[in-house]
């Protein structure tokens, strides 16, 4: 199992100011206090105090749940966004104290955040290919060029999959070859896809994203592994495990050394 420094905090800090998804929910959280001191004025006292109260509850929980996941999570992106899902959880109650139209704005603006952001990271391909039923259907029984086909089966739907929407085309870049070839398809587009090969869109099932690796069309292997996944704890995502797990340097060496 990797250890939880896959990321050093320097890297993690980096990653929150890089990428779209966590700079734009650090924006949100900086517009709550643009809002409380714009609005101290606008308050009563008895609702000042509640609000105070409630702000001071918020903190404190928010840093329990926060030292409570340091401890357990075992990678640093894992960390970040549990986190940023409670730090939401408790921004909406809080903003409920002040207005509830406050409170329903933030959770519009958080969705519309994981929507635009879903979409502008899937936007980078590398050297992977944007697949739909039909083109992996082909690829499947009339076969390609390639041998392998590592496909990611993915959606905007889980929070998981934004994180790590840019894993497989960064791999591709490194690894894609005359015998093997990268592929991705959108569940959110094409959800009968997710019943075909068994793959469950319940965020509770951790079964997103899911990883197949194809050889001249038949699966020889899958993460997560569902049957595994009964006996064991879902493993955290890296690219440095997914390589490791579908062998991509062994797959490389003997390319180039079997030609």
């Amino acid at each position: 199992m990797e250890a939880k420094n896959t990321k050093n905090p320097l890297q993690c800090l980096n990653l929150m100011v890089s990428e779209p998804f966590f700079f734009s929910h650090f924006l949100a959280f900086f517009s709550y206090l643009v809002i409380r001191i714009s609005t101290s004025d606008a308050l009563s006292s008895d609702l000042s105090d509640r609000l105070l109260r409630r702000e001071i509850q918020a903190v404190l929980a928010l840093m329990v749940l926060i030292v409570v996941k340091l401890v357990k999570e075992e990678t640093w992106e894992g960390f970040v966004v549990d986190s940023l899902f409670f730090a939401k959880v408790f921004l909406f109650l809080v903003a409920s104290v002040i207005d509830y139209h406050l409170a329903l704005c933030y959770a519009v603006g958080f969705l519309v955040i994981k929507i635009t952001t879903w979409y502008s990271s899937i936007a980078f391909s590398g050297d992977s290919s944007k697949l739909t039923p039909l083109q992996l259907e082909v690829l499947l029984t009339e076969g390609s060029a390639s041998r392998f086909w590592l496909v990611e089966f993915q959606s905007f739907c889980s929070s998981t999959c934004i994180r790590t929407s840019r894993f497989l085309p960064d791999l591709s870049i490194t690894y894609s070859n005359k015998n093997l070839s990268f592929g991705i398809v959108d569940l959110s587009l094409f959800p009968n896809v997710a019943e075909k090969f068994g793959i469950s869109m319940g965020v509770s099932m951790n079964q997103l994203p899911t990883y197949i690796l194809f050889d001249n069309g038949t699966e020889v292997a899958r993460f997560p592994d569902v049957q595994l996944e009964e006996k064991a704890s879902y493993h955290p995502i890296t690219k440095g495990f997914l390589c490791r797990y579908f062998e991509l340097d062994r797959r490389l060496i003997e390319y180039v050394y079997g030609k």
